[in-house]
């Protein structure tokens, strides 16, 4: 089962957003423009997609203090780095894989930070992530998801956020995180068990022993 969790501001995630954001020039017109120097379109760019990115952001990290660092940093990549972007239109995938990519640093030095004794998270509000009008199942499965993530490593959490609160094909988080289909599957499979184990219910292995 796939969910969806709530995309902050009324925003659309940034999986589904297109080559055209509303009125105004297309994204392909608008990294052409970047990429020639035009401030606007830089700014143009950051406020069409800033909202989706950190609303993105949010669903990875939870309400963190340092959210807007991680968007802030993620679109400084993102612009310096349009000269290397092949397709211009394709700049909203392109961000959300800056956007979960950098994320990934920040929760995997975290994680070393917390084994050090150096980092205490604070638990996650899931009420701030959900959609009010989601249906009490949904809620049900995404606070156990919430409920978990800070106690999973990030190559497992960022998958699993990825693929069943984002609603991603397998090959789409594969994409967005740079790995391995093969590398995907099994941290998804590893974040399922846990799900699995923390509701105490048994994993798929464990249904079809004798």
């Amino acid at each position: 089962m796939v969910l969806m969790a709530s995309q902050t501001h009324s925003e659309p995630s940034v999986r589904g957003a297109g080559s055209r954001s509303g009125a105004g020039p297309s994204d392909a017109a608008l990294v052409v423009a970047a990429r020639a120097g035009e401030p606007w379109a830089r700014e143009a760019l950051f406020r069409r997609y800033a909202p989706k990115a950190s609303g993105l952001a949010l669903r990875l990290m939870g309400r963190d203090a340092d959210l807007d660092d991680l968007v802030q940093d993620s679109f400084v990549s993102a612009l310096r780095g349009l000269d290397g972007l092949k397709e211009p239109q394709a700049f909203a995938g392109w961000l959300a894989s800056i956007v979960v990519q950098t994320g990934h640093k920040v929760l995997r030095r975290r994680r070393l930070a917390r084994r050090l004794g150096l980092y205490r998270p604070d638990p996650i509000d899931a009420d701030a992530i959900i959609a009010r009008d989601a249906p009490p199942d949904v809620v049900v499965e995404l606070r156990a998801i919430y409920g978990l993530l800070e106690d999973l490593p990030a190559r497992v959490r960022v998958p699993l956020v990825l693929r069943r609160v984002e609603g991603h094909s397998l090959d789409e988080v594969a994409q967005l995180m740079g790995r391995s289909l093969a590398t995907v599957k099994r941290a998804i499979a590893e974040g399922e068990r846990r799900l699995h184990e923390s509701a105490g219910q048994p994993t798929a292995s464990a249904r079809r022993r004798p």
